[in-house]
């Protein structure tokens, strides 16, 4: 089954490669996640629906960077 939501962050505070490594360090138990995408300042979530924006947001705060931002995408049903 593919993941039905995306979810893409702005993160404050990211300014290296260190930074980026320590996010997706901090990511990884969050529950449902199937893939993620990070960069300087961003990150892309594919989930299960159950990785909130605010567990998200939860995760990167100990890694010690804000949310700025969060926006989610919910998968649609072909048309037929």
């Amino acid at each position: 089954m593919s993941p039905s939501i995306t979810t893409r962050l702005t993160i404050a505070g990211m300014t290296s490669m260190h930074s980026v490594h320590a996010v997706y360090t901090a990511l990884t138990p969050v529950e449902g996640i199937v893939r993620v995408q990070i960069g300087v300042g961003q990150a892309t979530v594919q989930h299960d629906g159950r990785a909130t924006c605010e567990a998200l947001a939860d995760a990167i705060a100990v890694a010690g960077y804000e949310v700025t931002e969060c926006t989610e995408e919910r998968g649609r049903l072909p048309v037929l």
